[in-house]
């Protein structure tokens, strides 16, 4: 078995990539209690340390920083609302059902994880300067796949032709806007209700006659 020279010179294990992750992610767990308790500005590392049960400066030799272990927790917390959606649509073929079920599953997990919504809130409210929140990050890395959905129903001519990016922005600012609405005015309807309504309102619209001009 190979062995590793620490800094003193002393022989010890090598390091086991699995456990390094799995620690690091346990790390990110707490953290984003931590966090989403008390905010980024309140929240202590040594407090994240001692509920992880290890020392502060095991927490800082997975990252370097307060704000490098906020902003980890947030993508942590994006990564896995993907892994969720994607998990949801994973056997749906047809394009409608997948959008449907991908936007209930979406709901669905900011509804049972609203720590990650308090973290999306405390990293607009502490950095304010970086570029693009994570949550848009992930967000504009991963709409590529949506847009080809409502592209092969507009080519089915199940859906009129529109550009989709005005499209697909106009679904994610809607479940974006609803996932907040739930966290701060308590959810009102069932989950798979909303994202009924949403999906209503965007195929079928609200006119009766189409050709209504909206513009005078």
């Amino acid at each position: 078995m190979s062995v590793s020279t620490t800094k003193s010179g002393r022989v010890g294990r090598p390091p086991n990539p699995e456990r390094q992750e799995r620690r690091r992610i346990e790390l990110l767990e707490v953290a984003t209690t931590l966090f989403s308790e008390q905010g980024f500005a309140s929240a202590d590392v040594q407090e994240i340390a001692d509920r992880a049960g290890v020392g502060k400066g095991t927490v800082y030799r997975y990252f370097p920083s307060k704000e490098e272990l906020f902003l980890s927790a947030v993508d942590l917390g994006m990564r896995r609302l993907r892994q969720s959606v994607d998990s949801s649509v994973s056997e749906i073929t047809d394009p409608l059902k997948r959008i449907a079920e991908g936007i209930r599953a979406y709901l669905t997990f900011f509804d049972e994880h609203p720590e990650v919504v308090e973290l999306l809130i405390h990293e607009r409210a502490h950095f304010r300067d970086r570029q693009k929140p994570t949550y848009f990050v992930h967000r504009d890395a991963n709409i590529k796949r949506w847009q080809v959905l409502f592209q092969s129903l507009m080519e089915a001519g199940v859906i009129r032709q529109l550009p989709i990016e005005r499209v697909t922005n106009l679904v994610s600012d809607l479940v974006y806007g609803t996932m907040f609405t739930n966290y701060f005015a308590g959810r009102q309807e069932s989950l798979r209700s909303q994202s009924e309504n949403i999906l209503d309102i965007v195929f079928r619209g609200l006119l009766l006659d189409p050709s209504t001009s909206l513009i005078d």
